[in-house]
């Protein structure tokens, strides 16, 4: 498979990194353009490029890591997704201070951004946790940390399950897209719960 990372923060780099790790090449993007991600290019290694969003995103599996405000200019204007896999890794903060969460009705995050994505097979993933439990390596002596993942396609969550169980995980699926997002999202009992699994 081909990866891409829409968006270079902390999460993104993280992401990078777990990839670069178990021999995979990535493609990051940002919206101020390839040139401004050389810095980071250069310490992840031969393995990481840097591209536009359009190619990150032309990727088999490319992860959605921006700040939730930049979703829909992250998501516009791209080629069809035509069943290519879509890894949420936002949270719908409309802003920090004050915090405040976007209200969405009776739609869940990721089904919001699903509907910024047709065609594409979307899986809710890496929201949960804080950045610095992602950065790190997973495995720890007392057990790998646990990472809850949603989606609504069985072959997608499986590559993904596969995937993040190689960079040293415990993948655990909680279900669909609606009710595991529901659960995952800010202020559900799985936001922000750290626990480690042992093997």
């Amino acid at each position: 498979m081909t990866f891409g990372i829409i968006g270079a923060g902390t999460i993104a780099q993280a992401l990078a990194g777990h990839l670069v790790a178990a021999g995979q090449h990535v493609v990051l993007s940002n919206r101020s353009g390839p040139a401004a991600l050389e810095p980071v290019i250069a310490r992840l290694g031969p393995l990481a490029s840097a591209g536009t969003v359009a190619e990150a995103a032309a990727a088999d599996m490319a992860f959605l890591t921006v700040m939730w405000p930049d979703v829909p200019a992250a998501l516009a204007d791209l080629a069809p997704w035509d069943g290519r896999i879509l890894v949420d890794t936002t949270n719908q903060i409309e802003r920090l201070d004050p915090f405040e969460v976007a209200d969405l009705g009776d739609q869940t995050g990721s089904e919001y951004v699903a509907g910024l994505a047709p065609g594409a097979r979307v899986i809710k993933a890496f929201n949960t946790l804080y950045a610095s439990y992602i950065t790190p390596d997973p495995r720890h002596p007392a057990g790998r940390q646990v990472l809850f993942y949603a989606g609504d396609d069985v072959e997608a969550k499986k590559s993904f399950h596969e995937l993040v169980d190689r960079f040293g995980f415990a993948p655990v699926d909680i279900g669909p897209l609606r009710e595991g997002g529901r659960l995952m999202q800010v202020g559900g009992p799985l936001s922000a719960l750290h626990a480690l699994r042992q093997d």
